[in-house]
């Protein structure tokens, strides 16, 4: 793994343990911030941008790329917002703190077999960091994602990586849950909203320290974005999340939530997307995963599950996964906090009567140290 590391400044130090203090208190907790606790209506592009009302929110992007040679990568693009305080206590001072931004950027570069990772953190202030409210459009200093004539456009750079992608959806976008309402446990406002683009063709350019020049890239992506202003319960440890792209046209998300015994959230949830973008949403009852084999993380000791086989037989799916490299592990001190594993991965198996493969992202977190702030 090859990463950038520059020690934070000490009040971007004070702030993320304000935030993370604020962020623990609990999912009932979240006083003066709007809360996830009935479907909305839905209007694009205005929801594709922020939701400031509410305490947390996230922009993720993923996907898996091939330059003209064949080499394949994945990426990792995700940009998060916490919400301090309702209002700045001098709203005429853009220096005065209502909200943090936190930003990371990984590279799974499969050839070379290295695993290259980069984070942020900043406070908005002029120009530093924010997130448009009615369009995509969020930033971290010289990291954003925005949209502009019905694309979307996706910027990172480092002193170890860069990448820039135009990215077109293929598929409507996907309400996750009830009309966009993912619950994640019992408690009175225990969700977030929760949208995704599954299908969403990319070509752009990448560039990495074993390439002496940028390479032209194309493949395919996955865009999520929740908010909400609540965290998981006492009893929940963490979550496993797949976004898969099958070879016979479907997207497939899963979304388990763990308790602290071992049982699956009977919240958890899944999507399966046809290839017309209509969309069948499953629930815990009907998907089957066992894991296959584990891997243990030199660095911090988490065991991650690595190899799974995935059932949905109301949907004739069988199919077995692997990840493109095993240690896929982020750990974030200087930003979240949060140390997670999050991977490019594919697979193959059998769609109906017939063979299928896969490729796409798999996300675990809470096997090692705890979720902190943001989740």
């Amino acid at each position: 793994m090859m990463r950038r590391t520059r020690p934070l400044p000490l009040f971007f130090v004070m702030l993320l343990v304000l935030s993370c203090g604020l962020a623990l208190e609990g999912a009932a907790a979240a006083p003066g911030w709007m809360r996830a606790d009935s479907p909305k209506t839905w209007r694009f592009p205005r929801d594709n941008g922020a939701h400031d009302a509410y305490r947390t929110e996230w922009w993720y992007f993923t996907g898996i790329l091939n330059d003209d040679r064949g080499d394949r990568y994945g990426f990792e693009v995700t940009f998060f917002r916490e919400g301090v305080g309702l209002k700045p206590e001098d709203p005429g001072n853009p220096w005065s703190l209502r909200d943090i931004y936190f930003a990371h950027f990984a590279i799974t570069d499969v050839s070379g077999k290295r695993f290259i990772i980069d984070e942020r953190a900043s406070r908005t202030g002029p120009g530093l960091a924010g997130a448009s409210l009615d369009h995509l459009g969020v930033w971290l200093l010289d990291w954003r994602a925005h949209e502009e004539g019905g694309r979307l456009f996706l910027e990172a750079k480092s002193d170890i990586a860069q990448l820039n992608l135009e990215l077109d959806a293929m598929k409507p976008p996907v309400l996750q849950g009830d009309k966009g309402l993912s619950r994640k446990g019992s408690l009175p406002g225990q969700a977030s909203y929760y949208v995704s683009f599954t299908d969403l063709r990319t070509s752009g350019l990448l560039l990495i320290p074993r390439l002496a020049h940028p390479v032209r890239v194309r493949g395919i992506s996955w865009f999520d974005h929740e908010f909400g202003s609540t965290q998981l319960a006492p009893n929940q440890s963490g979550w496993d999340w797949f976004g898969l792209h099958l070879s016979d046209g479907r997207d497939l998300m899963l979304y388990f939530l763990r308790r602290t015994d071992g049982s699956a959230e009977p919240e958890s949830s899944g999507t399966i997307v046809d290839r017309s973008g209509r969309v069948r949403h499953l629930t815990v009852s009907q998907v089957r995963i066992d894991v296959l084999d584990h891997w243990r993380s030199q660095k911090t000791g988490g065991l991650y599950p690595i190899r799974w086989r995935v059932r949905v037989p109301s949907e004739g799916l069988d199919v077995t996964l692997s990840p493109l490299l095993a240690d896929q592990e982020l750990s974030t001190p200087e930003s979240t906090g949060v140390t997670y594993w999050e991977g490019a991965v594919d697979g193959q198996g059998t769609s109906g009567n017939g063979k299928v493969t896969c490729q796409g992202y798999a996300e675990m977190t809470g096997y090692a140290g705890k979720l902190g702030a943001l989740f």
